[in-house]
């Protein structure tokens, strides 16, 4: 019941809908980027703004016929975390502990976001899941991806597209359990 009252406040940009929000799910939403992030936990508190601000942009997106609202908070709070990661994998952070400088283990984290990833390609063919990583982490444009695996340049479109499509329903199946 909370939740619709919840979704109707913030639908109207009533911020006493956020305030309800963050009464009943901040802990949650913290929990999940916790997790998510795993050593970053000097982002953890802007994670969970931008978290919270992205409810509050999106939430006309929302379908409960799909999900419940707790999952799709979930889900949004997780792959904001995930973005955090790969926004902040390329810097090596010093955090002064008792006076020692311990670094950020770079590899750790790029382990945690190839299992992430794994774990969100898991339904594509291998060549999809290459195709992706090429053209969304590699940053190959479609056209160097066709010459090279002798498709054509609609057929790549097509394959992202599909793929999408297949992450998205297999996303919004597993939020839904």
């Amino acid at each position: 019941m909370k939740d619709k009252l919840i979704i109707k406040y913030i639908k109207k940009k009533n911020q006493k809908g956020m305030e309800i929000l963050i009464d009943q799910y901040n802990g949650l939403i913290t929990s999940v980027i916790r997790y998510h992030l795993g050593s970053l936990i000097n982002y953890e508190e802007e994670c969970v703004s931008d978290t919270l601000l992205a409810i509050w942009d999106n939430v006309e997106g929302f379908d409960q016929d799909k999900n419940t609202f707790k999952n799709w908070i979930c889900a949004i709070a997780k792959y904001k975390a995930i973005d955090y990661k790969r926004k902040y994998l390329n810097k090596i952070e010093i955090s002064d502990l008792d006076e020692q400088n311990y670094y950020i283990d770079k590899n750790l984290l790029k382990i945690e976001i190839q299992e992430e990833l794994n774990e969100t390609l898991k339904f594509l063919s291998e060549e999809d899941k290459e195709i992706f990583r090429r053209y969304y982490l590699n940053d190959e444009s479609v056209i160097d991806i066709a010459n090279d695996k002798k498709l054509a340049i609609s057929s790549v479109h097509s394959k992202l597209s599909r793929g999408k499509a297949k992450i998205r329903k297999s996303l919004l199946n597993e939020g839904g359990k």
